[in-house]
């Protein structure tokens, strides 16, 4: 979960699941993560609550007893066990891909968010969401997280329907072509009313895209579909 802070409140984003491990069913070596989606279905009102109070209220206490002067994101790295919501890690930072399904939902004005945060109003801020689901499907350049290469060109971008994101991340223009310059190289973002739709529409666009060695999960948001 990620939320934001001006030292006396904090106000949540919808929830989101990650995916670390390469490969389809939580196979192979972990990345920086191959897709994600929100909101989580299995997380409901009763766990929110639950994270609220074992894990947000006391670190918004210790911002405050510390004095410390923090303004911005908090990332809450979260796993749910038997005994309630574990606290893995913090990060000061947006989450990557994360981000990238839970800032399409978002309704209230960004940039109202930020300033609020700032200017130290953040109580007065509404948090407010878009209906519905988003899924974020991660284009891969081959090898990765391990060595690979690059300038590949990248094709099929001009066909993806207007309704769907792309954000590049190991990208760069050379020569008129965009072509792959990291390891993870686009994230390829649907919304639907049902996850399963969501899902089934990131995927459509997904195929559009080409590029040599371009590998993906093929089973992003699916545990989203069994836990519920």
């Amino acid at each position: 979960m990620i939320g934001f802070t001006d030292g006396k409140d904090m106000k949540m984003l919808l929830p989101s699941q990650d995916h670390k491990p390469a490969f389809d069913d939580d196979r192979g070596p972990n990345t920086g993560g191959m897709g994600a989606y929100c909101p989580v279905p299995f997380c409901d009102e009763k766990q929110i609550s639950a994270i609220r109070r074992a894990v947000i209220e006391p670190t918004l206490e210790g911002i405050r007893s510390e004095r410390m002067n923090y303004k911005g994101a908090i990332y809450f790295g979260l796993m749910m066990t038997e005994k309630g919501p574990s606290l893995l890690e913090y990060n000061v930072r947006f989450g990557d891909p994360e981000t990238e399904v839970i800032l399409p939902s978002l309704k209230t004005n960004f940039l109202e968010l930020i300033i609020s945060c700032l200017e130290g109003r953040l109580s007065e801020v509404n948090m407010d969401f878009h209906p519905g689901y988003y899924v974020d499907v991660v284009l891969a350049s081959g090898g990765y997280p391990g060595s690979y290469e690059k300038g590949k060109v990248i094709k099929g971008l001009d066909k993806i329907d207007g309704s769907v994101f792309v954000f590049h991340a190991g990208t760069k223009k050379e020569n008129n072509n965009i072509v792959t310059s990291g390891g993870r190289v686009l994230n390829v973002v649907a919304n639907g009313v049902s996850l399963e739709s969501a899902i089934e529409k990131a995927y459509k666009e997904v195929k559009k895209i080409e590029f040599d060695r371009m590998f993906y999960r093929s089973d992003i948001g699916r545990k989203g579909l069994m836990k519920r």
